[in-house]
């Protein structure tokens, strides 16, 4: 059911130049309602109002985007959300709320001239407590999602937006091939803090409560923005070239407790669990240098750190840019247990986040850079045997390609999240048998520093190693990111699979 909300757009000038709507979709074969065109974003600027003991958060948006057509009318990607007002460039706009597809289209007063930047202006109220799944996980309307996008954290709450659900915080382009710069300012009472993506501009201080300005300096997708309310404690340390690291490590647990069978395990208790989170956290510096050693290359933000939550944050880590995102939990596990997940997220810095796939289509060059790299450092650590561990992967290789599909042509949008990690780091490091050592450096620098900045795609990455090589590498990168079938290794053909 479509909801009119407002319907008070003025009549389009006489001699004004005509438009047609943009389009309701990015075009993403995996999410096919996900993102919109006739526009890209350039900045959101994010207000949130936290007040302890409800749910709702008072919020708004002001998307500054360049128009790519004459727009009679566009839309975002919007859910869960009651939206209050819409205005364009300071004028109200007509607004309708498009629940089936996550919509919120918007008619403004004048069409808007392709090539200008325009201002969309959004009032909303946000609800911690909704928690929409997407449709193609297939569950019935009113079943949440087994995700929680709204994650619990003491004294708050940490977002988790991968793949398709930072429209739930933000009306936005919640495309990963739309990238662009964000601020947030959020209002808290004096006594919690706030952690963002970015760099803390200001903090202000008014009638008990505090209010926190983060802001990046370089355009993220928005599926890893990250904004958090809690007791934090700031580590600030210096990472190589004088880059700034800051992190932000809970103050208490709150009412999290170690289970027993973690206690026998690796003896975190309550009592030292947030000791053993610091002393992870501390390790940032070093994993940074090891990372820019192995790439060859100088970390992409203007800065870095983590953030751990009080909750076990869906069991997952999440490369929010300039600060990676962890269940406090896991930060306590032993460092052969936690730092190679640190180094993954660590890897996303470059290959996610600097470097954005256009599409879901090409996750794999998020997961398999992370999982090859996280697998350089575990064997370099000493942790692991990487020609080991690469065999174990390609062991399972062919069980996961029969569940969710080959990496960089997924069955479908459930598997965007865990599908590509083992398919997409065999491919890589077949790559890297195929070509050797220096030339497989050279093909991962020149593709970063070509698309820096940029969204890429697998056709990208292949035309990249092709000229760099000089080589036909077609062939063969082509049947590890869309064969159905588990390729052999180059080089060592007593790899097997299990199925």
């Amino acid at each position: 059911m479509t909801v009119l909300l407002v319907a008070t757009a003025s009549p389009v000038a006489a001699g004004a130049a005509t438009g047609s709507p943009g389009a309701a979709t990015a075009g993403d074969r995996l999410i096919p309602t996900l993102g919109n065109g006739g526009y890209d974003a350039r900045d959101y600027d994010v207000s949130f109002d936290y007040e302890p003991g409800t749910t709702t958060m008072r919020s708004s948006v002001e998307m500054t985007a360049s128009a790519t057509q004459n727009l009679s009318s566009f839309s975002l990607d919007s859910v869960g959300q009651r939206i209050g007002s819409v205005t364009v460039n300071g004028a109200p706009a007509a607004f309708r709320l498009d629940p089936g597809h996550e919509k919120l289209l918007v008619t403004p007063s004048r069409t808007l001239h392709r090539g200008r930047e325009f201002r969309v202006r959004i009032d909303y109220t946000v609800d911690r407590g909704v928690n929409p799944a997407p449709a193609y996980y297939g569950l019935p309307p009113d079943e949440p999602s087994p995700f929680v996008y709204w994650a619990k954290n003491d004294a708050g709450f940490a977002l988790f937006g991968q793949p398709d659900r930072a429209h739930l915080f933000v009306p936005s382009n919640d495309t990963p091939g739309d990238k662009a710069r964000f601020t947030f300012r959020v209002t808290v009472p004096e006594d919690r803090q706030v952690a963002a993506n970015g760099t803390l501009r200001s903090v202000t201080t008014r009638a008990g409560a505090k209010s926190y300005v983060y802001g990046t300096a370089e355009e993220i997708p928005t599926n890893v923005v990250q904004v958090a309310v809690g007791h934090f404690t700031t580590l600030r340390q210096t990472g190589p070239h004088g880059l700034p690291i800051v992190s932000q490590v809970p103050v208490s647990m709150g009412d999290y407790h170690v289970p027993e069978a973690v206690t026998q395990r690796y003896g975190i208790t309550d009592a030292n669990i947030i000791s053993r989170v610091t002393e992870a956290a501390q390790r940032t510096p070093e994993q940074v240098r090891w990372l820019e050693d192995a790439l060859g290359l100088p970390f992409p933000f203007e800065k870095y750190g983590v953030l751990g939550i009080t909750s076990l944050y869906n069991n997952v880590a999440l490369e929010t840019p300039t600060l990676s995102t962890f269940g406090a939990p896991f930060l306590a596990l032993p460092p052969e247990a936690e730092s190679p997940t640190m180094v993954h997220e660590l890897v996303h810095q470059y290959f996610g986040d600097a470097v954005s796939p256009a599409m879901w289509d090409d996750m794999w060059l998020n997961e398999g850079h992370a999982v090859y790299y996280e697998r350089l450092y575990s064997s370099d650590q000493g942790y692991a045997n990487l020609l080991d561990a690469l065999r174990q992967d390609y062991g399972n290789d062919q069980g996961v390609r029969d569940s969710d599909g080959p990496p960089a042509h997924l069955r479908n949008a459930g598997g965007i999240l865990l599908g590509t990690d083992v398919p997409g780091a065999l491919a890589l490091f077949a790559l890297h048998e195929t070509v050797g050592q220096q030339t497989f450096e050279r093909i991962e620098r020149d593709f970063y520093l070509t698309y820096r900045g940029r969204s890429a795609t697998t056709a990208d990455y292949i035309a990249t190693a092709n000229r760099v090589s000089g080589q036909d590498l077609t062939p063969m990168l082509t049947a590890w990111l869309y064969g159905a079938e588990t390729p052999p290794m180059p080089g060592h053909p007593d790899w097997t699979t299990t199925s």
